[in-house]
């Protein structure tokens, strides 16, 4: 929150607002982030268009509305922990494009960079086969996700730990990092459920296969198992707060 100056009425002198704190750093950025105590995310109006399969066009339309979106609700939140909140870039890309943080990862649709703050999102024939909205809002939110993670403190603690971690170790911080973002995602989603038209039935059925398939991609384990990864988006949803996503203080068995 950029501090602002408001002038009372009369002869009154301006009042300063109060400055945003310090981004959180060390273990406590991600194990007491004040973003834990910023209750439920806002009901939000995405007004993202209709998908329509096959369609580079209204893919990259619908995916930015969503990030948009994405942007009013976590700017809310920020301001609700004290926290200072900038957006990310967005990039749409039709082929698996380098950036400052290396190559493409293998296994993914797309990535979020922490050293240019932007989101990578692979518009690629398999994608615009699906034309149903929640699951590719999902993904944003993910994405975006890793943003938040990185403005709040948490991202630079985790790439501080695991850059000297042993390799099960590194593994293990990989998840509670990639299952926070799963977490925080659906949160997200559930404040823009009605808008997405994202049902009940819906939901059930994307955690369900999210349960029997998410970690397919992954064959190292660094996301979760498909179990793991169904359980932080039940959390996230369920509340539709990020008081529900530490995942950092959370039993080895929820981030397996």
């Amino acid at each position: 929150m950029t501090p602002v100056t408001v002038t009372a009425p009369a002869q009154a002198a301006p009042v300063q607002a109060p400055a945003a704190r310090p981004v959180p750093t060390g273990k406590a950025a991600a194990t007491a982030n004040p973003l834990y105590r910023t209750g439920s995310m806002p009901t939000v109006r995405c007004s993202t268009g209709t998908l329509r399969a096959g369609s580079a066009a209204s893919y990259r339309v619908f995916m930015t509305r969503v990030n948009r979106c994405l942007g009013r609700a976590w700017a809310t939140q920020f301001r609700k922990a004290g926290l200072s909140f900038s957006l990310p870039k967005l990039r749409f890309v039709t082929s698996k494009v380098s950036s400052p943080c290396g190559k493409w990862p293998s296994g993914a649709g797309g990535y979020y960079c922490s050293s240019n703050r932007t989101m990578y999102i692979g518009v690629t024939r398999a994608v615009l086969k699906n034309p149903y909205g929640p699951n590719h809002a999902q993904f944003m939110a993910h994405e975006y996700a890793h943003h938040i993670q990185q403005i709040a403190g948490i991202l630079p603690y985790y790439s501080k730990v695991a850059w000297r971690a042993r390799a099960s170790t590194k593994l293990a911080l990989s998840r509670r990092l990639e299952l926070q973002a799963d977490c925080l995602a659906s949160a997200f989603l559930r404040g823009a459920a009605e808008d997405l038209e994202l049902t009940q039935e819906h939901w059930d059925a994307m955690v369900e296969w999210t349960a029997e398939n998410g970690h397919k991609a992954w064959p190292k384990n660094d996301h979760g198992k498909g179990r793991s990864q169904a359980y932080w988006m039940q959390r996230g949803f369920n509340s539709g707060s990020p008081s529900s996503c530490n995942t950092w203080t959370a039993p080895n068995r929820t981030v397996a």
